[in-house]
Order: C-alpha cells, then structure tokens, then sequence
C-alpha cells in the first residue's frame, strides 16, 4: 500500500512539474516556421541556374549550397527532437526561465557576426538540383509545422545544445526556424556582392 501511494505522490509531482505549452507560444512557433519558410523560398525565387550556383571564393559557399544546408539541417534537427530530445530526461525546472531561453535561441541562432563549422552530415555535397532542394525543404518544413501543431508534452525533456543551454522540444524547433533565417541571412549576402551575376 505504501508504495502505491509513493508511486501516486511521484506521478503527481511529475504532472505538477510537467509544462503544458501555451496556445499562445505554440502560435508563436508556427508563425516563426512559416515566416522563415517564406524567407527562405523568396531569397531564391528567381534565381538562374548561374545565380545559385555562383561562389564568392571557392572556400564560400553558393545559394544552391546553402539551400541545401538548410534542408538537410531541417531534416537532422527534426529527427534529434524525435529521437533524442522527447526522450531525454526531464527539463530541469529549477532556476529554468524559458521565456528567457526561448528569446536567447531566437536572438543567438540568426546571429551572423557568430561563425560556425558545419558538422559533415550538413556540408552541402549537390545531393539536388536547386528545385529539388526548395522542394524538399518546403516538405520538410509543413512536417515540422505540423508537429508543432499536435506534439504534447515539448517543454518535458531537454538536452544540450551548440548554445551552452540545455533546450526543451519547443526551443529546438524554435532553434529549427533560426536556423533557416541564419542561412537566409547568408543567402542574401551572397547576392549582395556586386561580382554577383546579374542573371
């Protein structure tokens, strides 16, 4: 007997500490989604086949390149929140203000003036013609969306990230979204050069 009440005191202490995500913030995910999707999408309509595939140096990357980075990085941070981050220990509720986390992933992630390496399994290596890519990556992103959409339980586990912060299942499709406007970001320097080809 005892022990079916410790079992039930435990089961209740997980409910009470358990965050349930907010309409509101669950909104917010899905307009930053569909607002970087649209990004991404615009910053290379139009785009000959000589635009995407132009380099500023050889050690740069390309539009097509970076396109590619952003579809197979949509890809892998999905399939780290599916199987790792929601099967992760409980997110530490001590001391944790995610209002603050969730602004830090949004602000720190777009962040250009920060370089990073890209790991190899994200190094573009032509694995789609451009059009294919944007395909892709719009599939990709309406899976996201609507995960987002239906997913319980995001705000119950979390793992460590490139930030120095470990981030629940709602910050890392935040993260997912920054993402994507980082390298959107690095798309329109791209055609911001004056050597860029004009069509």
């Amino acid at each position: 007997m005892k022990t079916l009440v410790l079992l039930s005191a435990l089961v209740s202490f997980g409910a009470a500490n358990a965050q349930t995500l907010s309409k509101q913030d669950r909104d917010k995910a899905v307009t930053y989604l569909q607002q970087t999707r649209d990004g991404v999408a615009a910053s290379v309509k139009g785009l000959s086949d000589a635009q995407m595939k132009w380099k500023s140096a050889p050690d740069r990357w390309s539009v097509a390149e970076t396109l590619e980075h952003i579809a197979k990085a949509e890809d892998l941070l999905m399939q780290n929140i599916t199987a790792n981050v929601m099967k992760a220990p409980a997110a530490p509720m001590e001391g944790r203000d995610n209002a603050k986390i969730d602004a830090l992933v949004m602000a720190a992630i777009p962040d250009r003036s920060r370089k990073a390496q890209a790991p190899e399994p994200l190094v573009p290596a032509g694995t789609w013609t451009p059009a294919e890519t944007l395909d892709h990556f719009l599939k990709s992103r309406a899976n996201t969306i609507s995960f987002v959409e239906s997913a319980q339980g995001l705000r119950d586990h979390a793992i460590d990230s490139p930030i120095g912060q470990k981030l629940d299942g709602y910050q890392w499709l935040l993260f997912i979204a920054a993402h994507s406007e980082r390298h959107t970001k690095q798309i329109l320097e791209v055609k911001a050069d004056p050597n860029f080809p004009k069509h």
